[in-house]
């Protein structure tokens, strides 16, 4: 028996990484973790301080405290910026590349006569900056959440069209473009002058629909990603398979990483449920590898709604309480991030911040993971876990855990 989970705390960063003065001035002093405590200083998150949360944090700015068992460490991203497909990506193994950088505006021509030849009306709209409307309900346009330029939004009126027609809309839309990412998603609307009264604009260059002010999240929300360039036979999905042994994904990672011999649970946001089948999967099975995102703590960082954060994570750390007693010495988790997200910062997109890595295994002795490169050691530390080929990039950090184990049982 030997089961292996990563639930990722969605943007939960403890501090901007060393590059962000030179290459993400606007994220200068960004510290989600810290802040969020700061703010809330009596929260109390009892199993992450036990894992060691304040340790990889660095200071004490509530009445959380270092955990002296703890094995922790703290990663940097490796990917430009601070890109939650991308850092998925990174921690399942992927070496990241130089994203393309391009306004909508500059891709316009090219994508809407796509657009048209596969069938669909199209209408540009704006004065000046112009984005689509496709069949009078669905939004082509720049991603303002994310860094600006390397992702491009399919917005979509689901009272009105199917998510089927907007992934389709989407698919059209990647074939045509180089971004990183396009995201094709929707939600129940009372009207699709909701989408107009949120379109915005960014930089004098970018124009595109301000997600959580139109309401898509609010009522029967669903979600594609649609990545570029990123190479699924070496990520550890694939690798796992290669040695017999299953991937769950659930969440918002389930919608980004490729997994087309496991099992995915897609377009689920709700944390309670997200958990739910994450001990409902790591109980089924003797041998597992699954990973586990956890949106709505993002999800409030954009918001810039800090007590919605605090909440999050405190049901978050209840359910991994229920996790780990469900765990046995050959079991291992992991608790980490993949950015930022500080909704203290004064803006409401991803902060480029290092993210704590914490590690449970029952019986095990206290270590220190140091500072790790990339989030890929993650994945390269699932591989070694399960005696598998290592994915394409990272390091595993399993021989520091194994040694200060033995050295326990010694």
């Amino acid at each position: 028996m030997a089961r292996f989970v990563v639930v990722v705390i969605d943007s939960f960063g403890v501090g901007a990484m060393a590059d962000v003065p030179q290459v993400r001035p606007q994220d200068i002093g960004a510290n989600t973790c810290g802040h969020i405590l700061e703010a809330f200083p009596a929260l109390s998150l009892p199993t992450l301080e036990k894992l060691g949360l304040i340790n990889a944090l660095g200071y004490t700015p509530g009445m959380m405290q270092p955990s002296p068992d703890a094995v922790w460490g703290v990663a940097e991203l490796q990917h430009e910026g601070g890109d939650t497909f991308m850092g998925h990506q990174e921690i399942l193994g992927t070496r990241p590349r130089t994203p393309l950088r391009m306004p909508f505006s500059a891709v316009i021509d090219k994508v809407e006569s796509a657009l048209r030849i596969a069938g669909w009306h199209t209408e540009r709209q704006g004065e000046g900056l112009s984005w689509l409307l496709v069949d009078g309900a669905v939004a082509v346009g720049d991603n303002l959440e994310a860094d600006l330029g390397q992702v491009y939004n399919i917005t979509g009126n689901l009272s009105e069209k199917s998510f089927d027609e907007v992934k389709a809309i989407g698919r059209v839309v990647r074939e045509q473009v180089e971004v990183g990412r396009v995201i094709a998603f929707g939600g129940k609307l009372a009207s699709t002058r909701q989408i107009f009264a949120a379109v915005e604009e960014k930089e004098q260059r970018y124009v595109g629909i301000n997600a959580p002010r139109s309401g898509v999240y609010q009522h029967g929300f669903q979600v594609v990603h649609m990545g570029y360039g990123v190479d699924e036979t070496v990520q550890v999905p694939a690798r796992l398979h290669d040695g017999g042994v299953t991937t769950v994904l659930v969440g918002k990672v389930a919608d980004i990483v490729s997994n087309p011999h496991g099992e995915s649970w897609q377009n689920i946001v709700d944390s309670q449920r997200i958990m739910d089948i994450t001990r409902q999967a790591f109980t089924a099975r003797e041998t597992v590898f699954i990973c586990t995102n956890i949106q709505e703590t993002d999800l409030a960082g954009h918001a810039q709604d800090t007590a919605r954060y605090a909440d999050r994570l405190r049901l978050v750390d209840r359910e991994l309480a229920l996790l780990i007693d469900e765990m046995t010495p050959d079991d291992c988790l992991i608790v980490m991030a993949d950015h930022g997200n500080d909704p203290t910062i004064g803006h409401s997109k991803h902060t480029r911040e290092n993210v704590p890595l914490l590690i449970w295994r029952p019986g095990q002795a206290p270590a220190r993971l140091g500072l790790r490169a990339t989030l890929s050691d993650v994945g390269a530390t699932v591989c070694a876990f399960f005696g598998a080929e290592a994915p394409e990039n990272g390091r595993s950090f399993l021989p520091l855990i194994m040694s200060a184990r033995n050295s326990k049982d010694d």
